[in-house]
């Protein structure tokens, strides 16, 4: 399934539904046709379990796209929001996560030449999230050298502790869009919270494609433009610390959650990276998609 969470009316609440051919389907409008029920934010789905999943695959192909009127509306005719608009928790950021990339951090960061012998971790906020064409901040205040990273983002399922490797990726909910920006002038003694963590400083979505949909998120190519322009392209297979290593990292010490969110980190082509130096600027649009899930624009603003 493709799940998101859209608003049919700007002053709607905002409700959980699943793209079908180009309709957005209202989740616990569609199970109310058949006496059953579903919970209408994505935080709530995510807590009922895998089975819910399986289930709600099954409701909506029972309609064969033929859906009552009044639980779908054409995609083009809502606005989407973040699949989760305001996380319980910081997402949990994967720092210099890709060979080149760590080679070109090196060059101009500061950060080690060497490759990390674990996972690099950082946080961002749950007021960094926007959702999709929702405007990215730039306060000149603030920063002179706001960067981007396209990343796949990782959504947990489960309550995982101390989990296994080789069962990891059962933990997943599913995989989700994440554009990390960074102001890279903004770190302060080597810490990155403040530099990644400002308001709107990680768009997040279109949507979130369940894992049993994705069943290798190591074969993924992901990309980035700025104005057009194609800045950064690669593939996850190239993550010098997969998935399913950094659940089990992160849970070894961390009990990840049900909505839990994990960026994994970006490849090479970031703008702190290139001779010379490129940065983002107001009236700027970036665009970043990942392979099967979808993409994200966003208009760059002043503030």
């Amino acid at each position: 399934m493709r799940l998101v969470t859209y608003r049919a009316d700007i002053l709607a609440a905002a409700r959980l539904g699943a793209i079908v051919d180009q309709q957005v389907v209202d989740l616990a409008l569609l199970a109310a046709q058949r006496g059953q029920s579903l919970p209408a934010d994505m935080l709530d789905f995510i807590d009922l379990g895998p089975q819910a999943v399986r289930s709600t695959t099954e409701l909506l192909a029972s309609f064969e796209g033929r859906f009552p009127a009044g639980t779908s509306w054409p995609l083009a005719n809502v606005k989407l929001l973040a699949p989760i608009p305001r996380p319980r928790k910081n997402i949990f950021g994967i720092g210099l996560n890709y060979v080149e990339h760590v080679a070109e951090s090196a060059r101009t960061l500061d950060t080690s030449k060497d490759l990390p012998k674990q996972p690099v971790i950082f946080s961002k906020p749950p007021t960094t999230v926007i959702g999709p064409g929702d405007a990215i901040e730039h306060n000149a205040k603030i920063t002179q050298q706001l960067d981007w990273e396209i990343e796949l983002g990782v959504v947990i399922g489960t309550r995982a502790k101390r989990v296994a490797v080789e069962k990891a990726l059962s933990y997943v909910f599913g995989y989700t869009v994440i554009i990390d920006m960074s102001a890279r002038d903004c770190r302060r003694a080597g810490q990155w919270i403040y530099s990644k963590g400002q308001d709107t400083y990680a768009p997040m979505g279109p949507c979130i494609v369940t894992a049993d949909e994705i069943p290798d998120p190591q074969t993924l190519d992901l990309s980035l433009t700025v104005n057009g322009i194609t800045k950064q392209s690669a593939n996850t297979r190239h993550m010098l610390f997969k998935v399913d290593e950094l659940i089990a990292d992160l849970s070894a010490g961390i009990t990840l959650e049900p909505g839990d969110i994990i960026a994994t980190g970006t490849p090479d082509g970031v703008g702190a990276g290139r001779g010379p130096q490129e940065w983002v600027w107001p009236g700027d649009v970036i665009e970043g998609q990942v392979q099967g899930i979808g993409r994200l624009r966003h208009p760059v603003v002043a503030v």
